[in-house]
């Protein structure tokens, strides 16, 4: 008996469905189910919400997110073999678990969650995870459809989300994330919470969107910062001579021509790309 609800143990699961974790998937598995139910708990109250969730496994998140409440869970699950096991939750939780068989990069997930509230709950696959979240939080549509991301990372990936101008780890996700949502590192896990263990520790983090950012044109923001932190030890008067003129650009913007990407705040990066896409038109 698990400690959330009356389904097999998570390794019962993974050895009668032959779940071996796949490294070509970025796969690790949470198995131990109050973790997981504390996961689902940092994502806020989940009654009447529905959560999508990537990358399910053998679903001990997709249980959390169930026991806590959910109103709807879509899980997102590539790897064909763990459908069977999620079948097994669907039949535990009538009309609440809706599996999508394919690639969480290619689903139109705002169709999906339609009927909000909705937010994003996941231990995200390593290899897919940064890309989903520049997806979630670069949007052209804003407010998006979902109201929290609550998102396992590798820890590394974590701090470049939450860094501050400064930081070591502050760079262009920093700047994207910082300028759209409030970020926060929520707790750590550890290696050995995961099947197999992976080599570095693992970080949930918390993003909450920002009702009103600053404006900004999505893809200039992108441009000025990956010119920026292309060359982040040159100053940026050097740096961002890929986009023309760069003492033009850093005066409309009432930057100093002398300093760095990591010393620049979200403000002064908005203020750059508003700039720079002044100039073209």
């Amino acid at each position: 008996m698990s400690a959330i609800d009356d389904l097999p143990p998570l390794r019962e699961v993974i050895s009668r469905h032959e779940l071996a974790a796949k490294k070509s998937l970025g796969q690790n598995f949470l198995l131990d189910l109050n973790l997981t139910a504390r996961i689902a708990r940092t994502g806020g109250r989940l009654e009447g919400v529905t959560v999508v969730e990537v990358g399910p496994g053998p679903g001990g998140l997709t249980r959390g997110l169930l026991a806590e409440g959910a109103k709807r869970v879509i899980a997102i699950e590539k790897d064909t073999r763990a459908l069977g096991a999620l079948a097994e939750i669907a039949a535990r939780y009538p009309g609440r678990l809706d599996v999508i068989s394919g690639d969480a990069l290619e689903v139109d997930m705002a169709a999906l969650a339609a009927d909000g509230p909705a937010r994003v709950v996941a231990n995200l696959p390593y290899n897919v995870a940064t890309p989903l979240l520049i997806g979630w939080v670069a949007a052209d549509r804003w407010p998006p459809w979902w109201d929290g991301l609550t998102l396992m990372f590798q820890r590394e990936v974590a701090e470049r989300i939450v860094a501050q101008p400064g930081d070591d780890a502050y760079g262009r996700l920093g700047v994207l994330c910082g300028w759209r949502c409030e970020a926060r590192i929520a707790f750590d896990v550890g290696p050995q919470a995961f099947t197999p263990p992976p080599k570095v520790t693992s970080s949930v983090v918390r993003l909450t969107p920002r009702e009103t950012p600053l404006p900004c044109p999505v893809r200039a923001l992108e441009a000025v910062t990956q010119a920026a932190f292309g060359q982040r030890r040159k100053m940026l008067r050097q740096s961002l001579k890929s986009l023309g003129d760069a003492a033009a650009l850093l005066a409309a913007a009432g930057v100093e021509p002398t300093r760095r990407a990591e010393e620049i705040p979200v403000e002064g990066f908005v203020a750059l790309a508003r700039a720079f896409e002044a100039t073209r038109g």
